[in-house]
């Protein structure tokens, strides 16, 4: 099964997709996929708050980059944390938006259970410059790709979950 958990910074979504997961996943530990490169000294504190949230209860995998070839070593359930960082890291590599959606696309027909976080970014004002025009439409185009191939969408906001789909 493939479940999205969405919604904006600090909602919750994050949290909630990780015992979401652990849930679901009866009889051994689930993948988590980390896709955060190390920016700044901001980013650093964010990746060691969730590290220490999960502590020794994911097998985790460390890839800004690659997910597709990340996804097809994990045999069992995995969690994507998150797509938002993933998508930003193949921009800021000078990635096509169209090769970012095949890939993206193609790593949604790995078979294996899936939850995926994804960051609302769409719900604002149009942004002032180019790049983060690119990036909000990029991500909002991923989130209905993504929306499309689960089973299970939810809506993150102060820390609850509305099920969409």
């Amino acid at each position: 099964m493939k479940t999205m958990f969405t919604g904006g910074i600090k909602s919750g979504k994050s949290r909630l997709a990780e015992a979401y997961i652990l849930e679901q996943s009866v009889g051994g530990k689930p993948y988590y996929l980390a896709t955060t490169e190390f920016i700044d000294e901001g980013m650093r504190e964010r990746i060691d708050a969730h590290r220490e949230r999960r502590q020794d209860t994911f097998v985790t995998i460390e890839e800004p980059v690659k997910l597709l070839a990340a996804l097809q070593q994990c045999p069992g359930p995995v969690l994507v944390e998150c797509i938002s960082m993933w998508l930003n890291n193949r921009l800021f590599h000078g990635v096509s938006v169209a090769d970012i959606l095949a890939e993206l696309d193609a790593a949604m027909q790995v078979p294996c259970d899936m939850v995926l976080v994804l960051n609302e970014v769409g719900l604002g004002i149009i942004p002032d410059n180019p790049l983060a025009r690119q990036y909000v439409d990029l991500s909002g185009k991923a989130a209905q790709l993504i929306a499309a191939h689960c089973e299970r969408v939810f809506f993150c906001s102060a820390g609850l979950k509305l099920q969409m789909k």
